[in-house]
């Protein structure tokens, strides 16, 4: 993932349209030729009909920040709001709030905290439209993909609010003496926990990474980007609603430079979700403070296309796994291996429907791919295909930006002939841009999808479950979907999601998920006699008892 940042974009241009309930109309073909342009239904919102003064004074109370701010959408390039701007002492004026909120949420039983999760997630499905509305204006998504975000949230919010009373329940284990010694593990919350979330996914990468550390007992100051603040708000409002003492989630809003770093020097725990390089000096910041951090980093993401796959689905699947949020996804497929004897019959289908994708600024249904989201995106995405056909590689399809329907669109694009040293080879884009490569049989194409640092997420396609799982197996990545590009991994909230190599460090989703945000205590209660000689017991007869003891222990299978 790149860095989160704020954008310079020009203002007071023509608003967006947002959905109205009509039906949606078929889509317009753009004049240019190219992919073609979704029509927004007739007697939809206005983003100012959405973002009212109203809203955002509700969203922005009881914020931290003697400065002010703003952020804009990727749409038009129009300011959506003006917010409060943190300084570092903004911030640590919001841990000491979160931490005397903290130690009275802790003290709440694990179900009563559950609870709050479960009316979060009714809240959050009753009103998405609302929600929906404001990650497309903040993001430049494509509706569908916004929805994306609301349902990886919903199913959050389920598992916590099921399961993290029993995640969290003291565990009995065997002591050092079997009767004698009495052990029980207790989670006990770290804390005040800060989290930094990215622009990408403002409403899955703040609430969702929020609430398991909400339900084990923690409080939480998180930096959202200033550019998709409100959507983290609304989460916020809803989960306040839904029972959360409002002292225990304050947001600070300020440049990364300026608020990262007084998030982390005051935090017990830090979660993050952005760049790789960012990432290195979290872990070094929070090392140095001897505290805990997750990482989820950048990606370089392989989609492996077997010769007994079927090529329609793995079409299909490959529009979804490429171009989702514009590429904008840190586990969105980036690289494609294609078997030799299939290539070129995947590509014709791939290409016929990446062709067809319809690009929108509607906020309703219908269109296949929104903006990217900032200036900064535009230009990487257009040196990595410009750099690529300079150097022989072939557009296939897409290839050109497109300002005709807003500034910071690009089209979905296919390069083909892509090699060393392209810098499309080996860096991540984060856009809609994937390459396919041709290979020709499976060891190959394992060794190539490996040949990066990254090790976030990777996908097989083949009608051979076995053969998928075993190629799944070699893979060294963090998720490995089959016959999926990302969703079934990322959706499987029971189990972890997360990077290997420089993809980053720990795991969300899962045990793993809530445990980060706990710190193990062990409560060992001796009885009857000691660890040490007793009863008149000699050193030496006492040595000579527990040798025996531990003969006896390791015979009976005791762990």
């Amino acid at each position: 993932m790149t860095e989160t940042q704020a954008q310079n974009f020009p203002q007071d241009t023509a608003a967006p349209a947002s959905a109205g309930g009509a039906p949606v109309p078929p889509a317009r073909a753009d004049v240019t030729g190219g992919n073609p342009v979704f029509t927004a239904p007739a007697g939809t919102r206005t983003a100012a009909e959405v973002v009212t003064p109203e809203l955002v004074a509700q969203l922005t109370a009881g914020l931290t920040g003697t400065g002010r701010t703003a952020n804009h959408t990727p749409f038009t390039g129009e300011r959506l709001a003006e917010l409060p701007e943190s300084t570092p002492e903004d911030v640590a004026a919001a841990f000491e709030r979160a931490r005397e909120a903290q130690r009275a949420w802790a003290a709440v039983p694990a179900r009563k905290r559950a609870a709050v999760l479960l009316r979060f997630h009714d809240l959050v499905l009753a009103r998405q439209d609302e929600v929906l509305d404001l990650i497309q204006l903040e993001t430049g998504k494509a509706r569908m993909h916004a929805h994306e975000e609301v349902q990886a949230v919903a199913m959050a919010a389920r598992h916590y609010g099921r399961r993290g009373p029993a995640y969290l329940r003291p565990k009995r284990h065997t002591g050092a003496v079997p009767v004698l010694t009495k052990v029980t593990e207790l989670r006990q919350p770290r804390g005040v926990v800060g989290q930094i979330a990215p622009w990408n996914y403002p409403l899955e990468l703040s609430v969702g990474d929020a609430l398991p550390a909400f339900a084990a007992g923690n409080a939480v100051v998180m930096k959202p980007d200033t550019e998709t603040a409100l959507t983290a708000l609304w989460a916020r409002r809803r989960l306040i609603e839904a029972g959360l003492p409002e002292q225990l989630w304050q947001v600070v809003i300020g440049e990364g430079p300026v608020v990262g770093p007084a998030v982390v020097e005051h935090a017990d725990y830090v979660s993050f979700t952005g760049s790789t390089r960012t990432g290195r000096t979290v872990a070094q910041s929070a090392a140095a403070r001897l505290i805990g951090c997750s990482l989820e980093l950048g990606g370089k993401n392989a989609m492996l296309v077997l010769d007994d796959a079927d090529l329609d689905k793995a079409a299909e699947g490959a529009v979804r796994a490429c171009f989702s949020s514009s590429g904008q996804l840190c586990i969105s497929i980036e690289r494609l291996f294609v078997h030799e004897s299939v290539a070129d019959a995947f590509l014709e289908r791939f290409a016929a429907r990446t062709k067809a994708m319809k690009l929108g600024t509607a906020l309703a249904y219908g269109a296949d791919m929104g903006s990217l989201v900032s200036e900064r995106q535009l230009e990487t995405v257009s040196r990595h295909v410009d750099d690529a056909v300079a150097r022989g590689a072939k557009v296939v399809a897409g290839g050109r930006a497109r300002p005709d329907v807003g500034p910071l669109f690009y089209e979905p694009t296919i390069l083909d002939g892509v090699a060393d040293p392209m810098a499309v080879c080996g860096e991540e884009t984060f856009g809609p841009v994937v390459s396919l490569y041709r290979f020709t049989d499976e060891d190959e194409a394992i060794e190539r999808a490996n040949a990066t640092a990254y090790g976030l997420n990777s996908s097989v396609w083949t009608r051979n479950g076995r053969r998928g799982h075993a190629v799944a197996a070699r893979l060294r990545t963090g998720t490995v979907n089959v016959n999926e590009g990302y969703a079934a991994g990322y959706g499987s909230v029971q189990a972890p999601m997360g990077g290997m190599g420089d993809s980053g460090l720990g795991r969300r989703h899962g045990s793993e998920g809530i445990l980060k945000y706990t710190e193990a205590q062990t409560v060992a209660h001796q009885r009857l006699m000691p660890l040490a000689p007793s009863f008149g017991l000699t050193d030496e007869k006492y040595a000579a008892l527990m040798s025996v003891s531990l003969r006896a222990m390791k015979a009976f299978r005791l762990r």
